[in-house]
């Protein structure tokens, strides 16, 4: 099952915290880092499309991709005057990638990489993206760590709005190092509300593991940073970067 289907209708009300123009900002810094300004990049895990627009808005030419037709769908209603084609959303994920031609940059953001849940999926994942990464292009993503799992593990949230109450229900293994949380989605209709619930499954990656992937790819020049911040990791980091180089041969 593809998460975010009954979610995709609230998913903006929930993630309106995050700051998507500074996730934007950070990779105009990362790009500035290795000297590059692509003009043509993947959104890979777009969702509901918020950060593809920014890009599109700042002169990217935006492929957003996301295996959730109910996500793009709410991606589509806020294109507004926008041109048609930019952002030009697809329905793809990691797996079944398949574009016309190649990008100069890619970025998934906010965890995507961790809903590939083993090694091998991880490894012919990246090695399928960089099929369409131009070589010298870059690829910039972030992970939840080990720290933000067992940080939240055993946990129960709720976050709620005028028309929406949301329930979490989270749980983790440090045998499999999988991450699982239940949303029970509480939405008003009327005089009544109706419930729809998803389960969502993560896997926590050590940064050897992450290298050792994006090198069998065919990528190099790692580096890796804290959260939005130009510096090495730290610990008790609950996310981070990583960026790499898509290699030549």
């Amino acid at each position: 099952m593809i998460p975010y289907g009954s979610l995709s209708a609230v998913y903006n009300d929930l993630m309106r915290d995050i700051d998507y123009g500074a996730f934007a900002d950070f990779y105009e810094k990362i790009f500035s880092l290795y000297g590059r300004r692509p003009g043509t990049i993947l959104d890979i895990g777009c969702g509901t499309g918020t950060l593809s627009y920014i890009l599109s808005d700042r002169g990217y030419d935006v492929t957003a991709a996301d295996p959730s037709p109910e996500m793009l769908a709410v991606a589509s209603q806020s294109r507004g005057c926008r041109r048609p084609d930019n952002p030009l959303f697809i329905c793809q994920g990691f797996r079944t990638l398949d574009l016309y031609g190649t990008v100069e940059a890619a970025v998934c953001s906010l965890d995507c990489v961790n809903y590939i849940t083993d090694i091998r999926s991880l490894k012919s994942s990246f090695k399928r993206l960089s099929q369409f990464i131009e070589p010298g292009g870059l690829f910039i993503f972030d992970v939840n760590t080990l720290e933000k799992f067992r940080k939240y593990r055993d946990g129960l949230f709720v976050d709620q709005t005028e028309d929406v109450y949301c329930v979490w229900r989270t749980e983790f293994s440090e045998d499999s190092r999988l991450f699982r949380y239940t949303v029970d989605l509480f939405q008003r209709r009327g005089t009544l509300w109706e419930l729809n619930t998803e389960e969502h499954v993560q896997r926590a990656y050590g940064i050897e593991e992450l290298e050792d992937c994006l090198k069998c790819a065919g990528f190099e020049q790692i580096r890796y940073f804290g959260t939005l911040v130009l510096r090495p990791p730290e610990d008790g980091d609950e996310r981070i970067f990583i960026s790499a180089v898509r290699a030549d041969n």
